[in-house]
């Protein structure tokens, strides 16, 4: 498959975004979602990339990246959930993995949607020890806690 633009794979990723259920798209205001052509080699090894993966093209899909603020501050007198978050979705690690259409498609999606579950305080080992995750119906639970 032709590689995309990073324009035309944003709009893919703005895409899903936009077809995410709409009862929990509130939860979503203080999240902003950027896509990049791929990590620095920087966040590779602030994510525990070693130095021999990253020479093998060891790579990251996406990033939830939650706003840090400076260490005066406790967090204790500011409501941490409201501050903005990013999500980073890397395009060439994507395409590079994924080269049928179809299945891209489908792992950005599934991308996307990981790094949301971040968002909403998942960890990695939570996803990994539950695969229906990924498939977001984890949201409508959190959607019914109010």
């Amino acid at each position: 498959m032709k590689r995309m633009t990073l324009r035309k794979f944003g709009r893919i990723v703005a895409r899903i975004l936009e077809t995410l259920p709409a009862k929990w798209q509130r939860y979503l205001e203080n999240v902003v979602v950027d896509v990049e052509e791929e990590p620095d080699v920087a966040t590779l090894r602030d994510m525990g990339f070693t130095e021999e993966e990253i020479d093998a093209g060891e790579s990251l899909y996406g990033l939830f990246a939650p706003m840090e603020l400076p260490s005066p501050y406790g967090g204790d007198a500011i409501d941490l959930a409201n501050l903005p978050h990013r999500i980073i979705i890397y395009k060439r690690p994507l395409e590079e993995d994924f080269p049928e259409r179809r299945e891209l498609l489908r792992e950005i999606r599934r991308t996307v949607i990981h790094e949301l579950a971040h968002h909403f305080e998942y960890t990695d080992r939570d996803i990994d020890l539950n695969p229906d995750l990924e498939d977001a119906p984890w949201l409508d639970a959190d959607a019914d806690k109010e």
